[in-house]
C-alpha cells in the first residue's frame, strides 16, 4: 500500500537530505517537497553541517530526485499561506518533516492523517534542541525518536524509538552523523506503518523530561570531554 505524504525541509538540510535518501531508498516517495528559503533555514543547516564535520555528506536535494518526478516548491516560512496553500491543493495524508522550524497549527491541519518528525534524541528524555551534546554532558544514552507532531515541542505521541550504541571511537560529530541516518530509518519506519494501516501510538509523559534550548559552547566542550576520555557512562565496547 502506498502513503501520499508531503516531505517539508529547510533549504538543503544535511539532516533532511539524510533523511530523505533513505526514504526513497526504500521506495517511499513524497508527492512534494516543499523548501524553506530563509535565514533560520541558512542558520540550522550550518549549525548541522557543523557537527557533522568530517562525516559524509548525503547528496543535494537535486541530485537525490533526478529522474524522479516530485515537484519541489520553495517558500519563505513553512507557516506561511503559501505553503498552507500547496498542501491544500496536493492533500496529502501525512506531512513529513525532515529538519524544519517549529510548525504551527494552520500547517499540521492540512493533511488528512497525521504529521511525523523524527527527533535526534530518546524521548521524552531530551525535548528541543542540541540533543546529542545534552545527552553527552548529561551523561543520557543517545538515539532517535519517531513521533506524531501536537502543539507543543516533541511532545507528541511516539511511534518508535531506538537507542545509538555509542563506541570508544566515536566522537561528537560521528555521533550526530550517526543519529541522522537512525532517524531517518525511524521515520521511513514510521512512514511504512502508515501506509500498511495505523501507526503505534505511546503517549509521553509529560512529567519526564526537559525541553532544552542550544547547548552553550563550555558544556557541549565538557561533553566531548567526557565522551574522549571514557567517562561517558553509555559505551557498549
Amino acid at each position: 500500500m502506498s502513503l501520499h505524504f508531503a516531505f517539508l525541509v529547510l533549504e538543503e538540510h544535511p539532516y533532511g537530505r539524510e533523511m530523505l535518501r533513505i526514504l526513497l531508498e526504500k521506495d517511499l516517495v513524497p508527492s512534494m517537497i516543499i523548501q524553506e528559503v530563509s535565514e533560520i533555514g541558512d542558520v540550522e543547516r550550518e549549525k548541522f553541517l557543523t557537527r557533522m564535520a568530517g562525516q559524509p555528506v548525503p547528496p543535494r536535494l537535486t541530485q537525490l530526485i533526478a529522474g524522479k518526478k516530485i515537484p519541489v516548491y520553495c517558500v519563505a516560512n513553512h507557516n506561511d499561506n503559501t505553503c498552507k496553500e500547496l498542501l491544500a491543493a496536493d492533500k496529502p495524508d501525512v506531512l513529513a518533516l525532515g529538519g524544519t522550524r517549529i510548525i504551527k497549527p494552520q500547517i499540521l491541519e492540512t493533511p488528512r492523517r497525521a504529521t511525523v518528525n523524527a527527533h535526534p534524541g530518546l524521548l521524552p528524555l531530551l525535548r528541543g534542541s542540541a540533543s546529542v551534546g545534552w545527552a553527552l554532558y548529561k551523561d543520557f544514552p543517545q538515539g532517535a525518536t519517531a513521533h506524531f507532531i501536537d502543539p507543543g515541542i516533541d511532545t507528541g505521541d511516539i511511534i518508535v524509538k531506538r537507542q545509538l550504541p555509542v563506541y570508544h571511537h566515536d566522537t561528537y560529530e560521528s555521533i550526530n552523523y550517526r543519529i541522522a541516518l537512525l532517524s531517518g530509518e525511524l521515520m521511513a519506519e514510521s512512514l511504512t506503518f502508515l501506509a500498511n494501516g495505523e501507526a503505534p501510538r505511546e503517549p509521553q509523559d509529560r512529567n519526564v523530561g526537559e525541553t532544552f534550548k542550544v547547548i552553550p559552547d563550555d558544556l557541549l566542550e565538557e561533553g566531548k570531554r567526557r565522551l574522549a576520555e571514557g567517562r561517558y557512562s553509555h559505551f557498549v565496547d
